[in-house]
């Protein structure tokens, strides 16, 4: 895991001062541009880590050797809990890094690291969208979270409607690369794609959020609902064995192995919203998939692939 890394990439500068990526490399077992863009990334997210060129030189910590992590202003520290923090989320070395990190700040910078490393998480599971860059307000809404400032949104909805409105902004969840933003509003929580944010501008005033919030059990709630609507047709397939990783790589967490029927092939569960959300994903798979049931997806693939012959009558490979 990589922030469980950074963090020991850290603690190994406290030690000895100034270290060079080769020496990192050796002590960590990874590679010499690996930990050359470790080093970097400390550097970027504002750990006050900066390289010395030349014979004898290296990497070095602002101030020299320390043996904790008392020598980080506020700000750095929580810059390093921006990194780690939402990989603690699935991994527990990283959360075990992070509990030693808060153990090892002054008291009076825990509360802002605690509150970074709370403010975001990651959610591995795609929604079936893919490579996706960080959206530009993620750092305005992560700093709002983190301070607890209230925020003026323009949001565009998925129907392209502009709306504007107030919020408190609770926590960010990385999803696959597709960022949320979770927070309060006069209708209660909502959830919100950062990517469908226009503007978001701090008012001054303080945020509030409920005292046994948590942003982990908060993201479970809204996936659930989520899953459930996704999820409303359910249909049983037949497919060789190979191409299962294929369908799951589709379907993400609507796609269970169902059991092996024999002949080389496997019994799958998949779901979507409707049956034509169903008929549609399976249509190009041609007879290389056998719908067992429902009769309602059944009946879909047949009327996709009527179409099809209807509109491509006369056509043949040769053409």
């Amino acid at each position: 895991m990589r922030a469980d890394r950074l963090v020991a990439v850290l603690l190994l500068m406290q030690a000895r001062g100034r270290v060079t990526a080769a020496e990192l490399a050796a002590e960590l077992e990874v590679s010499v541009a690996t930990a050359r863009r470790d080093l970097s990334a400390l550097s970027v997210a504002g750990v006050p880590v900066y390289p010395q060129p030349g014979r004898g030189g290296g990497w070095s910590l602002v101030g020299g050797a320390r043996t904790d992590l008392s020598g980080l202003s506020a700000a750095e520290a929580q810059a390093l809990f921006v990194l780690v923090g939402p990989a603690a989320a699935v991994s527990a070395e990283a959360k075990a890094a992070l509990r030693k990190l808060v153990r090892a700040l002054p008291s009076t910078f825990r509360a802002d690291a605690e509150a970074a490393a709370a403010a975001t998480m990651i959610d591995p599971t795609r929604w079936g969208e893919r490579d996706r860059r960080r959206p530009p307000m993620a750092g305005l809404l992560q700093e709002a979270v983190i301070h607890r400032r209230e925020v003026r949104l323009t949001y565009t909805s998925a129907t392209r409607e502009r709306t504007e409105r107030l919020v408190d902004p609770w926590g960010l969840v990385d999803k696959d690369d597709v960022w949320y933003l979770l927070a309060g509003t006069e209708g209660g929580r909502r959830t919100f794609r950062v990517d469908r944010v226009v503007a978001a501008e701090p008012t001054g005033r303080t945020a509030g959020r409920p005292d046994d919030f948590t942003l982990a059990a908060a993201w479970e709630e809204v996936v659930g609902e989520v899953e459930r609507r996704r999820s409303r047709t359910w249909a049983t397939v037949l497919i060789e064995h190979r191409f299962v990783p294929v369908l799951r790589d589709r379907f993400g967490r609507h796609c269970h192995l169902d059991g092996e029927p024999g002949g080389g092939r496997a019994r799958v569960r998949l779901a979507a919203p409707t049956p034509l959300d169903v008929a549609r994903n399976l249509a190009g798979w041609g007879a290389l998939v056998e719908v067992i049931e429902p009769r309602s997806v059944q009946v879909e693939l047949a009327r996709i692939g009527k179409a099809l012959a209807e509109r491509y009558t006369g056509f043949d490979g040769d053409s």
